[in-house]
């Protein structure tokens, strides 16, 4: 029992102090997942949603979301140890268009999502759905 001890106390020590430099990890980082309602209003009275947001991963649904022009909606998610976190979107507007699209995919997003902020910025728009890391320059990821 005394030899169990012995190599078993170094061995868990060892273990954490391997685990230091995790503390700062992606696995530890809060990301802000935000998506703006930037459609035009064409026939939509100015405080009227023209917009409808329905985002959930496997395990969190956040449910519908009318949105106004304009409109941030904004929620919190860490990526889990196995690095499939995925929360998806469904975007429904005025004239019955819709479209789905990856908010949140922890491989795709752990580096390009910690340059703004720890954010993940995407805007909805009449041609499609555009993302920035930086909330100043924007890519049409879902077209």
């Amino acid at each position: 029992m005394c030899n169990l001890k012995s190599v078993a106390l170094p061995l868990l020590l060892a273990f954490s102090l391997m685990l230091l430099p995790f503390s700062e990890s992606i696995y530890f980082t809060n990301y802000h997942i935000h998506v703006r309602n930037d459609l035009p209003l064409l026939n939509s009275p100015p405080n009227h949603p023209n917009l409808l947001l329905h985002c959930k991963s496997k395990k969190r649904d956040i449910g519908d979301r009318p949105m106004v022009k304009g409109q941030d909606y904004t929620w919190d998610t860490k990526i889990n140890f196995f690095r499939t976190t995925l929360f998806f979107c469904n975007a429904r507007w005025v004239g019955h268009k819709s479209m789905s699209f990856d908010a949140f995919d922890a491989i795709r997003d752990e580096e390009r999502c910690l340059e703004y902020h720890t954010s993940c910025m995407w805007s909805v728009r009449s041609d499609g759905i555009y993302f920035s890391f930086n909330n100043a320059t924007w890519y049409n990821d879902y077209h």
